[in-house]
């Protein structure tokens, strides 16, 4: 195990600044200055700039750490089990607090333009406040037990973005279907912490990961508690079962999509593996099923966005299957290409998000048909980000999805098994099919008045001051994220190093050797998928009805999420509802309330009894003091 070292004062100075100022842009928004909206919004971007400058420097000091940084104090001992608090700076960590950070700020920059008109505008800034807060204290948490506290306020906060609109009932349904669904993960990923508490004796992080568990815990029981953990993992990262909540987070202010899907809450499940993944390596049978879960999900997931036209939905679909994607290489062992994906994927996710945001905010639909006939293709800047996003995403060079994809794909190609690498080329495929028919849907209308420009268009070009300066807010963080996602993939080499550089001693990971026919089949397919979607949706007779749209079955099955959802209606009304709980019910009224009820009625006629007793006894009192008092007339009568 590698010996944590104590910080200087310059790390810990920063690394206070960076976790505590959001949670005080949160205090003072949303108790001192809620209704001065535009300076909560500069609290809250103030605060999380700061924590961005301070998560580069500590990212940059640092970039040669050999040692992880901990700085902690005690928090409960109960016999021979401790719980610290504080936290942890290692590269993994380091990498981490600077995407979040880093998106977090871009997304407040541009919500300036895309919330600028909503009356819950200070709230928004208020939330966001408090999710950066959470999330960047989840990242540097140097135990287990701390890092699940920051992972429910993760939860609490995705809650409110996603139910933002209250008002509306579908964004009011998709957050408690959210925070429910997610929920059965946690439970499960605490029955795992409390498995590892009470056999380890504590749930320091560096200490899981040091590769004596098994000299500890027996490797069932080092299985069970990873497989239990991941329960968390498959809920936070919506992946298979638990994956139908995520599209209909979309109910959500777009920004928050964004955040999201990037870099905070979906991507905390694979932070957390990738996190614990020496522990989790321990046991290669929750290695499998980790394989197995992570590929289901990436297939299921891109099968539902082939057919959706709900633009927001199709990059939350793809966000499943990437995250499924990023699973399946940590799981074959490739810790530094999923790390790699996860920082990648945060670039281009948000970029596409964002892009997707300016059309949903001047055309006011998120239908992608819509969009395209309204004319989507005018908006010069989002559209071309949004295509270059769409390229990384479909594993194009030379963009950054490309370089961590061929990471991913070398991985896999080291398994036993073939079928694993035959599901990522697939995935590759269909990832380019689905992201290439949304992008030529928009490009290549079918009708033919798109010459026309909407007035809403208009109006953020040339008309009113406030569109074009809400246009502008908003077109500044695609520039940028556009630009990461050109030159990210070029690190590549760099940035695994550095990953690797503490924890080369506890990670083994096979050196990826792929065969050199892999990475042209990968990008073969990549561009058989984009060509397919030209051919249905991009030429300029195409009818743009898909191949799956021709099946009609398979087209319902994979719009009806493979049914999921009527899996968990049925099971909740047959089993929970109309066993469980009518069991419940039954026990209730017959059991609780039946025996209360036969007790008053018993407490009822037992005094009954005792009054009509009490009754005789007066009677019989009565009629003896009457007698007495004859007997005594009579003597002194006849005396």
């Amino acid at each position: 195990m590698t010996i944590p070292v104590p910080p200087d004062t310059l790390t810990l100075t920063a690394a206070l600044l960076a976790v505590l100022l959001p949670l005080l842009s949160f205090g003072m928004i949303m108790l001192v200055f809620r209704h001065r909206r535009r300076l909560c919004a500069r609290i809250s971007i103030g605060a999380v700039s700061v924590s961005l400058l301070c998560a580069l420097f500590l990212l940059i000091d640092h970039w040669h750490l050999n040692t992880p940084i901990r700085h902690t104090a005690t928090w409960m001992v109960s016999g021979r089990i401790t719980v610290s608090v504080g936290f942890l700076l290692d590269p993994i960590s380091l990498l981490m607090l600077t995407i979040v950070a880093a998106i977090s700020f871009l997304v407040q920059v541009y919500s300036l333009g895309y919330m600028a008109h909503d009356p819950g505008f200070s709230r928004y800034y208020g939330f966001m406040s408090l999710f950066a807060w959470a999330m960047l204290c989840l990242v540097i948490s140097p135990n287990l037990l701390q890092l699940y506290i920051f992972w429910e306020l993760v939860g609490l906060s995705s809650y409110l973005l996603i139910g933002f609109w209250y008002q509306k009932f579908s964004a009011s349904t998709a957050g408690k279907k959210a925070f429910v669904m997610t929920r059965l993960g946690d439970v499960a990923f605490f029955l795992g912490l409390l498995l590892v508490l009470f056999n380890l004796g504590n749930l320091d992080i560096l200490e899981m990961n040091a590769g004596r568990m098994p000299l500890n815990i027996p490797p069932a029981t080092i299985t069970l508690a990873a497989v239990l953990i991941f329960g968390g993992i498959i809920g936070k990262s919506a992946q298979f079962p638990l994956l139908t909540w995520l599209p209909d987070a979309m109910e959500g202010p777009t920004p928050v999509s964004a955040l999201l899907h990037s870099a905070t809450m979906v991507a905390a499940g694979v932070f957390l593996f990738g996190r614990l993944f020496p522990f989790f390596s321990q046991s290669s049978g929750a290695m499998t099923f980790f394989l197995f879960t992570g590929t289901t999900s990436m297939l299921l997931a891109a099968t539902m966005a082939m057919v959706s036209r709900d633009i927001k939905q199709v990059w939350a679909y793809s966000t499943i299957s990437q995250l499924g994607f990023m699973i399946m290489g940590l799981s074959a062992g490739g810790y530094a290409a999923g790390i790699f994906h996860l920082t990648t994927h945060a670039g281009f996710k948000a970029l596409l998000f964002l892009c997707s945001g300016v059309f949903i905010h001047i055309f006011e639909t998120n239908d992608m048909f819509a969009i395209g006939r309204a004319g989507g293709r005018r908006l010069k800047v989002p559209m071309a980000c949004m295509a270059i996003a769409a390229a990384a995403l479909a594993g194009l060079p030379p963009f950054s999805g490309f370089f961590s994809k061929e990471a991913i794909m070398g991985q896999l190609a080291q398994m036993a098994n073939p079928l694993w690498l035959a599901a990522g080329l697939l995935g590759a495929f269909l990832t380019a099919y689905y992201a290439f028919r949304l992008i030529f849907v928009i490009l290549f209308p079918r009708r033919d008045d798109t010459d026309r420009p909407p007035q809403n268009a208009h109006a953020a070009h040339a008309g009113n001051d406030g569109h074009r300066r809400a246009y502008r807010q908003m077109a500044v963080p695609l520039i940028v994220l556009a630009t990461v996602t050109l030159v990210l993939g070029w690190g590549q080499a760099g940035l695994e190093a550095f990953l690797m550089r503490t924890a080369a001693s506890v990670v083994h990971t096979a050196e990826a050797h792929p065969a050199a026919w892999l990475p042209y089949t990968a990008l073969g397919l990549a561009l058989a998928g984009i060509l397919l979607a030209w051919v249905e949706f991009g030429r300029r007779r195409a009818a743009q009805i898909g191949f799956v749209e021709r099946m009609p079955r398979v087209h319902r099955l994979f719009a009806e999420r493979w049914y999921l959802d009527h899996f968990y209606r049925r099971f909740l009304e047959r089993i929970i509802y109309g066993g469980i709980s009518a069991l419940c019910t039954r026990n209730d009224r017959r059991v609780i309330d039946g025996g209360l009820d036969a007790l008053g009625r018993s407490t009822v006629a037992a005094s009954r009894r005792l009054s009509l007793l009490h009754d005789a006894a007066l009677q019989a009192r009565m009629m003896l003091i009457f007698v007495v008092m004859a007997l005594l007339s009579l003597y002194f009568l006849f005396a």
